[in-house]
């Protein structure tokens, strides 16, 4: 086994930083797979030591490459093997794990080597607590979240083209959803709003502010799971959405455990409800006693003649 080496593997996706970042912390050198197009294996090309492309996929989507991928990496066994959560990196990541016969670690937020063995720490409980654990005689093989597009240090590592055969699989047609995702993530601002709300055609009350903001309208558990008042991909918590913007406020939303996990990466919370016990308030920033729906028109106005 090679414990100086630290190796990615990558789908067809040039988010890879927290791959990167992650295979820094345990490896003197970091290994790159590819298994996507030559645009995608030149990006890593600045962040990391080593690339193995695999050649232009053409239509052969990404599963197709997990046979070829396993054997490269197996025939190289280093210490660690680092690929995404996204559904790509999951393919690859289990081919590799059934390769060298080890489990695939998810939820991986460190990584610490530590004489012979690798410590992994992971959030466990939806993110409530962590776990470490420690492997040894193997190769360790972790899921960590892409992260985002990498970013160099100028100098450039080698590109290595690999001839292999993917399996016999082509991609022959690609449906947008028929309904579009909420950028959550990436949203700056966040209008958060819970079982506070009395019913589903109050949920204009709470876009107008969210749109006054310029941010994104989200919901707790029951409105998205329960009433079916917002869609899943807008609902936050342990199962949902983790996000960390700038500014989250949560409207008429008790502020439970299940909600606040998905929230807590948040710079600022403000809190309006009108049950001044509620937990939401020994958790914010700054907070709101009042009715939402009071409270709510008052803010969008006051940021309109703002405006």
């Amino acid at each position: 086994m090679n414990s100086a080496q630290s190796w990615i593997v990558v789908a067809d996706d040039t988010a890879a930083s927290g791959l990167v970042d992650l295979a820094r912390s345990v490896g003197d050198e970091v290994v790159a797979v590819v298994a996507g197009r030559r645009e995608v294996a030149s990006s890593l090309a600045s962040a990391v030591d080593r690339v193995l492309w695999l050649g232009e996929p053409d239509q052969a989507p990404v599963e197709a490459y997990g046979p070829a991928v396993a054997a490269v990496v197996a025939q190289a066994t280093p210490r660690t093997v680092i690929g995404a959560t996204s559904p790509g990196g999951r393919a690859l990541l289990g081919a590799v794990a059934a390769a060298l016969r080890v489990p695939v670690l998810a939820g991986v937020s460190a990584l610490e080597a530590d004489g012979d063995q690798v410590v992994v720490t992971r959030s466990v409980l939806g993110g409530i607590a962590e776990h470490r654990t420690a492997v040894q005689g193997g190769t360790t093989v972790v899921a960590v979240d892409p992260g985002g597009a990498v970013a160099g240090d100028g100098d450039l590592a080698p590109l290595e083209e690999l001839a292999v055969t993917p399996l016999a699989a082509t991609v022959t047609e690609v449906r947008p959803a028929a309904v579009a995702g909420a950028d959550l993530g990436g949203a700056r601002t966040v209008v958060g709003v819970g079982r506070g709300l009395k019913a589903r055609e109050d949920v204009a009350l709470v876009s107008d502010l969210a749109a006054a903001l310029g941010g994104e309208l989200a919901c707790s558990r029951p409105l998205a799971e329960g009433v079916d008042w917002l869609p899943k991909e807008r609902y936050i918590g342990i199962s949902g959405q983790h996000i960390a913007p700038d500014l989250y406020l949560a409207l008429g939303i008790s502020g439970q455990l299940q909600h606040m996990v998905g929230v807590r990466g948040a710079k600022v919370i403000v809190a309006v409800n009108s049950d001044k016990n509620a937990p939401v308030f020994s958790q914010c920033d700054f907070g709101v006693v009042g009715d939402m729906y009071e409270v709510v028109p008052a803010l969008t106005a006051a940021l309109g003649t703002g405006s």
